[in-house]
């Protein structure tokens, strides 16, 4: 199948190498790309002590950039959703990774869980703009203190009309993997997307949960999958299907 990723390049490139696995012509379109805030991350790891969470790999590539800044923090516990996130947090070091499955709302309640080691500090979050509100709502409401410090941002990318021909008109996208609502806003807010409706007749977006097909415009909700949770491993398999 031939299938088109909206994930940013870093992360979208290790999903293509998992599609082309899989026997599934994979091509990337990012929508946004990352500006990491360094300073940021830095004061709050310096002005804070104990857990840290994050809901997001592009958060640990922030501290990736650190450096030797990093190693005195390394023994704190990190809360992380998804294997990909944890996997990264291992990779630099970190000596203790908890994992969600899920996605932010379940981290909440694998931190609510092992509230022993938080100690008598708030949660440090280290989080990305714009982001989805589930992980800080669910510590909320279940009285889980907690800082959130934004560690970076991402930039809208807009594909030229070219490279969008050449992905859905020219030779037809069977999918496209949808990862979070501010993707799928970014890419049916684009003029031609808007302008040429009927090239995506066929198209199924592939969503990583309920929050991103709400995203979808009514009109083309035609071919709607989404994952029974929200992690990639399930989001792939709907290419089953698709």
């Amino acid at each position: 199948m031939r299938v088109v990723v909206t994930r940013p390049r870093h992360s979208g490139e290790r999903t293509m190498r998992r599609l082309a696995r899989m026997g599934h012509e994979a091509l990337l379109m990012p929508l946004a790309e990352p500006f990491h805030l360094l300073e940021e991350a830095r004061r709050a790891l310096e002005e804070t002590e104990g857990a840290i969470a994050v809901t997001s790999a592009e958060a640990v590539r922030v501290l990736a950039a650190l450096g030797a800044d990093l190693k005195p923090h390394l023994a704190r516990p990190i809360f992380a959703v998804g294997k990909a996130t944890a996997a990264e947090a291992v990779g630099l070091g970190f000596e203790v990774v908890a994992i969600s499955d899920g996605g932010g709302t379940e981290l909440a309640s694998v931190i609510s869980d092992h509230r022993a080691s938080l100690g008598n500090s708030a949660l440090l979050y280290l989080a990305g703009f714009p982001r989805a509100p589930g992980f800080e709502t669910g510590l909320t409401e279940l009285r889980v203190a907690f800082d959130t410090v934004e560690c970076y941002r991402m930039r809208d990318i807009v594909p030229d009309d070219a490279v969008l021909r050449r992905l859905f008109v020219d030779t037809r996208a069977d999918a496209v993997l949808l990862y979070s609502h501010q993707t799928a806003r970014r890419f049916f807010n684009l003029p031609f997307v808007q302008a040429n409706p009927e090239v995506f007749a066929d198209t199924r977006f592939l969503c990583l949960s309920e929050a991103i097909a709400e995203a979808i415009p009514a009109s083309m909700r035609l071919h709607i999958d989404i994952a029974d949770m929200p992690s990639e491993d399930r989001l792939l398999t709907l290419l089953i299907h698709a």
